[in-house]
């Protein structure tokens, strides 16, 4: 049996692969065809019954008494992945079935592997739930699943075991108040997963991050009584075939109140336990990659920070320096997820990477342009890369829209006083703040606002509520790719 531990340790689900079906526990069907169907029902009232449910019905529920059995037609001709997103929202509506009845354990059959697997990942992801804080015991349903298919491996059941974990991970990082979640307590989590899946963690403290002058992070981090922290996470194995490091930068602010440019609490301030998603993304990712040995050298970067008003704090109108020296006069203390960010950006330029992506919580009007349905990404990188991270942003039904880097948007971040000031005029604000991050890169860059999709005040399918784990399934898919066409 392989098991899914989460840092909660009391919400598990469990994965494994099984080579028969008992017929007394409770089966989900994949069916093609009634052919398909007919191999595990043999009463015939039962088959007709389900024929005629299967014309209208995404999920006909059969109780057998002892058992129920759930069938889920589909078919796999012109399989693509709009086929695939609609078996793992499929997997969702059937979680809530097996919540309801309070199923534990549940079978999974079908010929056909991968819409198997999709459907297998909707239901895991929404199996997820949030209990550490809850006084009374949670009971959580279901909480084992079993896999059969002919020619199934292991290893493929492994695989998704372990994104799922990454996920969860990386929704737990994201659903921590930050009374609990510290930038010191963040790095503290690192250190956990990097020991549990198989990557090594560096974490810088207030006085290194001193010594090194980043300024941005520093800034970001006066008014706070908690010091910050800057993360290194890397996974070199063995058998790497890069030699050049990918790296991730992960926005890393554990709690935004705006500082001095104070934020609304409601729907906005209330929801800022979330603005390091990017960085939690990071951990998830590469939990996922060093658990399913991807032959590739990752690096992550995370900077790590509250944001808070008290009299320290930076006020707007200051002038900072940034690790690279560049001088940036603030005019707005809520933009302060791009300062973070450009030290870690440039502090990336080092290790002389093929690629470096970030992912950030970074603007509302990312949010506003898309919604909840996709991310908004703009960079620098050489084409190819877009074109796989958008493929992976499919596959995974993560989609990306580019917004463009016109050079016309940087006059927008001409300063009377400073080398820059770190808000454009209020038009195109997710590009502007691109468009601040461009000035301290010199490599392949992509830039992901993750600020729609990251977390969600409603129920979204196998996205459940509050945080997602946005970019850690888009991510792995691409390193995946990476790893078998380099």
């Amino acid at each position: 049996m392989i098991n899914l531990s989460l840092i909660d340790k009391e919400s598990m689900i469990r994965l494994k692969f099984e080579g028969t079906l008992s017929e007394k526990d409770h089966l989900a069907i994949l069916a093609e065809s009634v052919s398909d169907i007919k191999k595990h029902l043999f009463k015939a009232e039962e088959i007709e019954y389900v024929e005629k449910k299967l014309e209208y019905a995404s999920i006909i529920t059969l109780n057998q008494l002892y058992r129920n059995v759930y069938i889920i037609a589909f078919s796999s001709n012109n399989f693509d992945y709009t086929s695939k997103e609609k078996l793992r929202k499929t997997g969702a509506e059937l979680c809530a079935l097996l919540k309801k009845e309070k199923v534990q354990f549940i079978q999974l059959t079908g010929s056909f592997q991968e819409g198997l697997l999709a459907l297998t990942e909707g239901l895991a992801l929404s199996a997820y739930t949030f209990g550490k804080y809850k006084s009374a015991t949670t009971v959580y349903f279901p909480e084992s699943i079993a896999l059969h298919s002919e020619g199934l491996e292991e290893s493929a059941v492994r695989e998704l075991q372990n994104l799922v974990e990454g996920v969860y991970h990386t929704r737990n990082l994201i659903n921590e108040p930050v009374n609990f979640l510290t930038a010191e307590q963040l790095g503290e989590e690192f250190k956990s997963l990097g020991k549990e899946a198989g990557f090594n963690v560096e974490v810088f403290d207030k006085q290194k991050i001193t010594e090194l002058k980043m300024g941005g992070l520093l800034s970001v981090n006066a008014g706070s009584p908690n010091p910050p922290t800057f993360i290194i996470a890397e996974y070199k194995p063995a058998n790497a075939i890069n030699t050049r490091p990918y790296i991730l930068v992960g926005k890393g602010v554990v709690y935004d109140t705006g500082g001095l440019s104070l934020k609304p609490t409601p729907n906005s301030m209330d929801l800022m336990k979330s603005d390091m998603a990017g960085g939690a993304a990071v951990a998830g990712i590469l939990y996922a990659v060093a658990k399913n040995r991807l032959p590739l050298h990752i690096i992550g970067l995370v900077p790590a920070t509250e944001n808070r008003p008290d009299g320290n704090a930076m006020t707007p109108g200051d002038v900072i320096r940034m690790y690279d020296g560049t001088s940036v006069e603030v005019l707005n203390t809520d933009a302060e997820g791009r300062l973070i960010l450009a030290d870690a950006l440039a502090y990336a330029a080092q290790y002389d990477p093929l690629l470096v992506a970030d992912l950030a919580t970074l603007t509302g009007a990312a949010a506003r342009a898309i919604g909840k349905e996709g991310i908004v990404y703009m960079g620098t990188a050489e084409q190819e890369y877009k074109t796989r991270l958008e493929n992976s942003g499919r596959a995974v039904y993560e989609r990306l829209v580019e917004f463009p880097l016109w050079e016309e948007y940087g006059k927008q971040l001409q300063s009377d006083i400073a080398d820059l000031k770190n808000i454009g005029s209020g038009d195109a604000g997710a590009i502007t703040a691109g468009k601040f991050m461009q000035h301290f890169v010199k490599y392949n860059w992509l830039h992901l606002d993750i600020a729609g999709s990251a977390f969600l005040t409603a129920e979204d399918s196998y996205r459940g509520k509050n945080g997602t784990g946005a970019g850690v399934r888009l991510f792995y898919d691409f390193f995946k790719n990476l790893s078998q066409h380099n």
